[in-house]
């Protein structure tokens, strides 16, 4: 690949949409990635139900940077970056739990769950103003907003506000929503693990419905072999792009999903519990609304690595490159904080089932972008991916490859310093 040559080929003429391989394997592309999208676009932190009870908080990795996401002791949900401003340290080593303050380990500076600078030893050898300067102060994320329970934080202070930033995707993070009545909780812990691939082959695969007949064969078969573990429901829907990055694929699908779509299996018991939850969900948005909240199954992608998975389950999921050639994964189960036990245990049951790290759905997939990743030892060979699929069409399906290509066109928009002929915008 020369300098000037572009990492995007778009031919309507020929209904042809290429990706360049170095994207997968350039470092020189990943510090760019990091520059112009992790530390300038919003990026999911995480959810209100983790931080429940003034004093909750959880730190984690979000961007590169270490953040403790708490919610102090008047109730405000604070994003505080995880750094003394004495001399660096972590200031919170643990990953969740409840505090009155923080302290730093190293030189024992007490700090609020505001991030205010409390008391540190040797108080009277500073000067008497230093406690009131706002740099003695654990510092804020430079912007902290949230929609519908999701929080976001981004490094730019002169990003655009998170809801004109979501733009159309607020209408599937609604939909996702909607499904509660008093609202989505997490539930449980956090999964975690890595995968030996560039972070955009996790993004494509959450949205690619063009694989699964094939890569998650096993599981279909699977579903096939149980007695009544099948509705009869096709896999069909389409692919959107959302705009700014943002994509989703929306579809029927054969699985039962614990908020109002019955499988056999799950008896006449089941089939009642979901009717009085398709009933009230008809209550409170209307029939068609309902039906589409409760049949259509999305996988969602908020630019540029959120992806919410309302399938069979509801799994929120960010993944971060470590290297061009290694990405960091974590993923939470959701769901209705109303549900009762029985909705409870099938959610969890599809989650671990079909979406965990040791479910039918996951290793199939880390294997593919394993594969993948190796197969670009080649790319000086073979330059180029094929994500053509379903542009001769003027409304793509599912398991076409739009919504991909809208996450390809602004990402390139991002990180591509030059504007050449046939390249995307």
């Amino acid at each position: 690949m020369t300098h000037n040559e572009p990492l995007l080929r778009s031919e309507p003429s020929t209904n042809t949409f290429k990706v360049s391989r170095q994207a997968f394997i350039d470092p020189s592309i990943l510090k760019r990635e990091r520059e112009r999208i992790f530390a300038a676009c919003w990026l999911y932190l995480g959810h209100d139900s983790e931080i429940e009870k003034p004093g909750d908080f959880v730190t984690r990795s979000v961007g590169g940077r270490s953040i403790i996401f708490a919610r102090d002791r008047e109730g405000k949900a604070r994003a505080l970056l995880n750094s003394c401003p004495h001399r660096g340290a972590q200031v919170c080593r643990e990953r969740s739990g409840n505090a009155k303050s923080f302290q730093c380990f190293y030189h024992g500076w007490v700090f609020g769950v505001d991030g205010q600078l409390r008391n540190q030893p040797g108080e009277d050898s500073y000067g008497k103003k230093f406690k009131s300067d706002s740099d003695s102060n654990m510092h804020q994320v430079p912007r902290f907003e949230s929609y519908r329970g999701f929080n976001f934080i981004c490094f730019d202070p002169d990003v655009v506000p998170l809801v004109d930033y979501l733009g159309n995707a607020r209408e599937y993070l609604d939909l996702i929503c909607d499904q509660s009545i008093e609202g989505l909780t997490v539930i449980g812990g956090m999964q975690e693990y890595a995968i030996n691939a560039n972070w955009k082959l996790l993004v494509e695969n959450s949205i690619d419905g063009y694989h699964a007949m094939s890569t998650h064969a096993t599981y279909l078969d699977y579903l096939k072999g149980t007695t009544g573990g099948l509705a009869n429901m096709g896999l069909v829907g389409v692919g959107r792009d959302l705009g700014g990055g943002h994509a989703v694929i929306e579809y029927t699908a054969p699985w039962g999903r614990p908020v109002a779509q019955h499988i056999p299996m799950w008896g006449e018991d089941g089939k009642r519990e979901l009717a009085v939850i398709r009933q009230k969900l008809e209550a409170q948005y209307g029939s068609e609304r309902a039906e589409r909240i409760a049949i259509k199954n999305r996988n969602l992608l908020i630019f540029p690595n959120l992806i919410v998975n309302d399938i069979m389950a509801l799994t929120i999921r960010t993944f971060y490159p470590i290297t061009e050639s290694r990405m960091h994964v974590n993923a939470w189960a959701a769901g209705p904080r109303e549900e009762s036990e029985w909705a409870r245990k099938y959610r969890l049951f599809n989650f671990l089932e079909f979406l965990g790290p040791g479910g039918f759905a996951t290793p199939d997939d880390v294997e593919a972008l394993e594969h993948c990743q190796r197969g670009y030892s080649t790319a000086n060979e073979l330059r180029w991916n094929d994500i053509s699929k379903g542009m001769n069409r003027e409304i793509p399906a599912m398991d076409d490859e739009e919504q991909m290509r809208a996450f390809w066109r602004h990402w390139n928009s991002l990180i591509s310093a030059n504007v050449t002929q046939g390249a995307a915008a």
